[in-house]
């Protein structure tokens, strides 16, 4: 069996199932442990190469994911992953577009979309989601 990411580790997010998710900027140092089973890469370009399955949903710096249907597929999928692999969503620095999509994933694990922002916000980091259409897009994201 697959050990999951540790709870404690710096930069997980446990969500209300159990299921725990990795956020992380690519412009930091890769955080010790165990490697990722899958990493959604929201970038505006290629994404680097990873030894590890992955997905990059094209997603600019302060924006939104240019295809916001396969943004749905790519964040449903993470969170089945979730239950029983190691997944991880990383962009630039780690904070806007991935605490975006952390949000998201949240209300696909029954948070309200009206809470999910602030749920991100105290189990991930307090200044996850930055633009005010990054709060819009969680609020009115639907599972």
């Amino acid at each position: 069996m697959i050990e999951l990411w540790d709870v404690r580790a710096t930069g997980v997010l446990q969500l209300p199932s159990g299921r725990t998710v990795r956020g992380r900027g690519l412009r930091n140092p890769v955080p010790e442990g165990p490697e990722p089973d899958f990493t959604v890469h929201l970038l505006g370009r290629q994404p680097p190469p990873t030894e590890w399955e992955s997905r990059w949903l094209r997603w600019p710096d302060f924006r939104l994911p240019t295809d916001r249907a396969d943004a749905r597929r790519v964040f449903r999928e993470a969170w089945e992953r979730a239950e029983h692999d190691r997944v991880e969503f990383a962009c630039s620095g780690g904070r806007g577009r991935t605490g975006t999509a952390l949000a998201c994933l949240a209300v696909l694990d029954g948070v309200p979309a009206s809470d999910a922002v602030a749920y991100v916000r105290v189990h991930y980091d307090r200044r996850a989601v930055e633009t005010p259409w990054q709060k819009r897009y969680v609020a009115k994201f639907t599972p």
